[in-house]
């Protein structure tokens, strides 16, 4: 398995038309984008889904999310009004963006690394609902989005 082979998904699938706006409405219901595009992922790849496995992804990506990305993001979107008229701090805003994205760049690495030695053995490989259970709003048609999009990938072989 490659070392990037997930971040590569997650950055060609997250491109694919209404992936974005999908996440992003996904991630105002209090859902993790990059736990999302790593089950996505499992999903295509026809990895089992279990209770444990899925426990073991969720604590892995609320620690990382909690402890490194959010307090990025914070950062950044409390600086985006000041920065569109404070250059020193548009440029600090900047760096602050990419910061975050090496971030979840790490955390797919982690999540890639907790699941490469899982197998296609029986069961289900339905990722995606599961993780969504008990999420408040309508998350069907979004996750829907998010598996045509892995399925165009997967159909031509981005992955």
């Amino acid at each position: 398995m490659n070392n990037d082979e997930l971040w590569n998904f997650a950055l060609a699938c997250y491109a694919e038309p209404g992936v974005e706006k999908a996440c992003l409405e996904l991630q105002a219901l209090g859902m993790d984008v990059c736990l999302l595009l790593a089950c996505v992922w499992l999903e295509i790849r026809g990895i089992r889904q279990n209770a444990q496995r899925l426990e073991d992804l969720k604590l892995l990506s609320k620690d990382w999310q909690s402890a490194v990305v959010l307090p990025l993001r914070n950062l950044r979107q409390a600086w985006r009004e000041q920065a569109a008229i404070d250059t020193e701090l548009a440029s600090l805003r900047q760096r602050v963006k990419t910061l975050e994205l090496d971030a979840e760049r790490t955390q797919l690495d982690r999540l890639q690394q907790a699941t490469q030695h899982w197998s296609r053995e029986g069961g289900s490989d339905n990722w995606l609902n599961q993780l969504c259970t008990g999420i408040d709003g309508a998350p069907d048609a979004l996750l829907t989005v998010l598996r045509r999009a892995a399925s165009q990938l997967d159909a031509g072989g981005a992955d």
